[in-house]
């Protein structure tokens, strides 16, 4: 039982030890500075400035990790800078990257309740679903620490990005012809490009919509494209001569006994 509690003593710590702030270090990092100040004209200053001594090393000083894996973006959104993180994107930054243990940004700011950097993460396209080595997604760690508004919106975003990705593999299935494998008509076809299309622009148009509704309408395209997924996991018969042994009729003969 003693060893049990110091294993998860041990993890708790080194949890809180990739989402505190750094401590102070010897080594002054200029753009760390700017970027929790909020200062984005400093930033832009020492990437693009060509008279700024720290120019020549800017990405080295972004890219910079401290022991644990986390560049100063880490630290960024635990100060809430989203500005700041808006402005960094453009000079190249991985926002999907991930600590030795697996938590990305999204799971700092979540730790940190820091809701408009969760939305600007997810608005750059941080991935929602990454896991720690807890298997925790960024949602699980706003729960945790009881980061409430964290959570819905978590919630929220990923509802809106499972409705997303649902119309992409549609699209991506039916227009495949090594998937397809002549299984379906051109009906079936139409019917689901044109109801991707129809959820895409609800997606596109929509203002201010609720999980609830993301979820209805990932229902209601699964119920369309149910029966056309059942054709599309039907095996194809493509051997003429296995149907006859089978008993099965040819089209052509299907077609004379229609007729007669």
């Amino acid at each position: 039982m003693e060893l049990a509690e110091e294993v998860v003593d041990a993890e708790k710590k080194s949890e809180s030890e990739e989402l505190k702030p750094k401590e102070s270090e010897e080594y002054f990092n200029p753009l760390l500075k700017a970027a929790l100040a909020g200062d984005i004209e400093g930033v832009q200053q020492i990437f693009e400035d060509v008279e700024d001594p720290d120019r020549e090393k800017a990405n080295a000083l972004l890219m910079e990790k401290d022991i644990v894996g986390r560049d100063l973006l880490y630290a960024t959104c635990m100060a809430g800078q989203s500005d700041v993180i808006r402005t960094l994107a453009r000079y190249g930054v991985d926002l999907k990257a991930k600590t030795a243990r697996g938590y990305t940004l999204l799971h700092c700011a979540a730790a940190w309740g820091q809701l408009e950097t969760l939305k600007t993460l997810i608005e750059l396209e941080a991935d929602i679903y990454a896991t720690t080595f807890r298997d925790e997604k960024a949602r699980d760690i706003a729960y945790r620490y009881d980061q409430v508004e964290c959570v819905e919106f978590l919630d929220w975003a990923e509802a809106k990005q499972n409705l997303r990705n649902f119309i992409i593999q549609i699209q991506t299935t039916i227009t495949d012809p090594e998937k397809v494998q002549g299984r379906l008509h051109k009906e079936d076809k139409n019917t689901s490009l044109k109801a991707c299309q129809a959820k895409s622009d609800w997606l596109e148009n929509t203002k201010e919509p609720t999980m609830q509704e993301f979820l209805d309408q990932k229902q209601q395209l699964e119920e369309i494209m149910a029966p056309i997924f059942t054709k599309l996991a039907t095996p194809r018969m493509q051997d003429s001569g296995a149907n006859k042994k089978l008993g099965i009729p040819s089209s052509s003969e299907t077609q004379t006994y229609k007729q007669s």
